[in-house]
This record gives structure tokens, sequence and C-alpha cells, in this order.
């Protein structure tokens, strides 16, 4: 005969018994959801790197991406500029679920031209050690010696030498077209929603919104599809944050020790005070045809990877246009200058200007370049140059995923 109690305890344990077989068939059943929907992401991420991979071999030109039909994933992208660059925005989707990213993205530098020196001036001169690797388009088939401050001087120069252009190499119109408009949502500050305090963010996926701001900007933090405008000037403190924005006015000055990512453009002058630095991919741009004077002025210990330029005047306003590059600094990519440039930093990229020149205490020296390297062999080849020039037969490359 059974106790009652003993059944009592058998059912207790068939209940318990049951609540756990319950338990472990719903954490399989979630189990495999979670894994069927991992492996979706999966291949929605594998699938969104194929639109982008199919974006750059088609350099960027829209067209029509086939349907996956093993999967059911269906992609689908848009390029769109962003002052020099061209965002990639690539789309892969099923049903309800999309993954989304955006680049920056750009043609592929080829060029090894360290130095052009347009033709309509005097020899290069160099003065203590001087290094030049790469192809060198000069006035004439040969580096002179200067002899100014009675140190030992020494050149090693590497790489083809012809004969130059008496003009530099047309600039891509793209530059022009920035300062002639770009297309954005005016909106006011107070109007920007803020994700946290003091943040302001825009996705690429959302219209470019332009702000007006005040001739001094501080203690904020703007990251991705801005456009800060004045009409007077800026004066980007050290202590702002400013990721993948457009500054344009006037005239621009960084304070000393700022850090950031940026496109500057201005049309009177750009200064970068002591130890600057612009990380990759930033612009600074001085667009100056009138007759005026118009100066990039980079001050000591500033590290630019991306592209300085000075273009608009022609060859008789030369002395109008002025870049001068101080000492101990860096700049990873290009150098454009429509004017002269003193450059006392070295250059890991090219280097294209009507004319060098070089002050001392004493007096000033025209074609004149001291104790600098100029060195387009440590611009690795995978390295995205700006876009300077117009390039038709090129492949592209990403620079910057945004998101």
């Amino acid at each position: 005969m059974v106790k009652a109690h003993s059944l009592l305890y058998a059912i207790y344990i068939c209940l318990i018994v049951s609540i756990i077989c319950g338990a472990l068939l719903y954490f399989s059943n979630l189990y495999n959801q979670l894994n069927l929907y991992y492996n979706l992401q999966e291949e929605l991420y594998i699938q969104n790197q194929s639109v982008l991979n199919f974006a750059l071999g088609n350099k960027t030109t829209p067209a029509e991406i086939e349907k996956d039909e093993k999967t059911g994933i269906e992609g689908s992208f848009e390029t769109k500029p962003y002052g020099l660059f061209s965002l990639i925005l690539a789309k892969s989707y099923i049903a309800n679920d999309t993954v989304s990213s955006v680049h920056f993205a750009g043609a592929r530098n080829i060029n090894k031209t360290a130095v052009y020196v347009t033709n309509f001036t005097k020899s290069l001169y160099y003065s203590g050690t001087v290094k030049l690797i790469g192809d060198k388009q000069l006035p004439t088939p040969y580096i002179e010696t200067s002899f100014l401050n009675n140190e030992v001087n020494k050149l090693t120069n590497e790489g083809k030498m012809t004969i130059s252009e008496p003009q530099l190499p047309e600039i891509n119109s793209e530059f022009k077209k920035i300062f002639e408009g770009i297309q954005s949502e005016k909106v006011k500050l107070s109007d920007v929603e803020k994700p946290k305090d003091s943040l302001f963010y825009n996705s690429f996926f959302n219209p470019t919104k332009e702000i007006s701001v005040k001739s001094t900007i501080s203690n904020m933090i703007f990251k991705g599809n801005f456009i800060l405008r004045s009409d007077d000037s800026i004066r980007v403190k050290k202590n702002m944050v400013l990721e993948d924005v457009i500054l344009i006015a006037p005239k621009i000055t960084f304070e000393e020790g700022f850090k950031g990512t940026v496109q500057a453009f201005a049309t009177k002058g750009i200064e970068l005070e002591d130890k600057v630095t612009l990380n990759y991919p930033s612009v600074i741009c001085v667009y100056n045809e009138t007759t005026e004077e118009a100066k990039i002025n980079i001050k000591k210990e500033c590290r630019i990877t991306g592209a300085v330029v000075l273009f608009g005047n022609p060859n008789n306003l030369i002395d109008k246009n002025t870049i001068v590059v101080d000492e101990k600094g860096l700049l990873f990519g290009d150098l454009y200058c429509t004017g002269k440039l003193m450059l006392k930093s070295n250059v890991y990229g090219s280097v294209y200007t009507n004319r060098f020149f070089l002050k001392t205490t004493g007096s000033s020296y025209e074609n004149v370049i001291s104790n600098i390297e100029i060195n387009t062999g440590k611009r690795p080849d995978y390295f995205i140059s700006i876009p300077l020039f117009n390039t038709k037969n090129t492949t592209y490359g990403v620079i910057k995923k945004v998101l």
C-alpha cells in the first residue's frame, strides 16, 4: 500500500521535472532563435560589405545590385559629396531587418611625384640636410647648393627628375565648387538635437545641417554631418571636439593644442597655432582669386594627415598667396600652393608649388629649401589621398568608416 505523502512527493518531483524540461525546451528554442538572428545579422553584414565593394569597383557610379537568391537579402547604395570626399551609403536588408554603413571613399594615389616647381622661376636650391625621395619636376634638371648657415650640405635625391611646365597641374574643379556653395539645411544651434549634454550629432543618412556660429567656438562636441559657418571668422578652441565636420569662414584659426578631424575652407587665411593635430582625413584649404593677400600659417609641431591647399591666384599674383609651415611638424599627405611656400617641416607625400622661399633673420631667399624631407615612399600604397586632381584611370578605396 502506497502512503499518501509518497504520492504527493512523486507529484512534486514530476512537476519539478516538467518545469525543468519545459525550461530546457524554452532555452533551446530561444537559443535557436538567437542563433538564427545572429546568423542573419552576419549575412547582412557580409552583404553590406559586398555592396560597399561593388560601389568601389563601380567607381561609386550608381547601379542596381541583384538580389541574393540563396539568402533573400537585397542590397543598395547611394553616393553623395561631403566637402571634398565622396560618401558611400550602403544598405543590406531583408523583411524588416536592415544593416547600414557609411564610408568616405576616394581614388587611390598612384602618383609618385615628390616635388613639382613650375618652370618660370630659377633653379631649386638646397641648404643643410635635404632628402627628396620620389619623382621631381623642376625648372632645371639639377638642384643647386646654397651656402647659408655655414653648415654641412647633404642632399639625398632619389627618383626621376624632369623639366616642369610653366604652370602647376590643374586642381580638381570640386575644390572651387565648395566655395560656390554646399547643399545643406540651415538650422539654428538651439534646434539641433543633442543625444548627450554638449554633444551634437547628425547621421550622414540625414541632410547636412549648416549652423551659423560665433567667432569663437568652445567646449562643444560636433560629430558627423555638420557645416559650421561664419561670415567673419572662426576661432576653434582646443576644448572643442570636431569629428568629420566642415568649417567655412573667411578666416579660421585653430588654438594651440587642438586635435580633431575637419575640412576647413577659407578665403582670407587659415592659421594653426603650435601643436595642432588634424587627423585623417583632414583638409585645410584657402581659395583666393582677389588681389588681396591670403595665407596659410602652420606653426611649430603641427601634424596634419590629409592635405594643405592654397589656390585661385594667377601667375602674376604669386606673392599674394603664401603658405608658411614652421619646423618640427609633419604633413602626411599632399601640399598644393599656387603662390609661394616656405617649408620647414617634413612632408610624407607630394608638394606642388609655384615657388619656394626661405626667410632667415637677415634676408629672404627665393626657391631655397633647407633641412627637410619630402618623401613619397613613406606614404603607403593603401593611403587614400585627397582628390587634388581629376583622375579617371584609377581604383577607389575606403578612406574612413563613419557609420
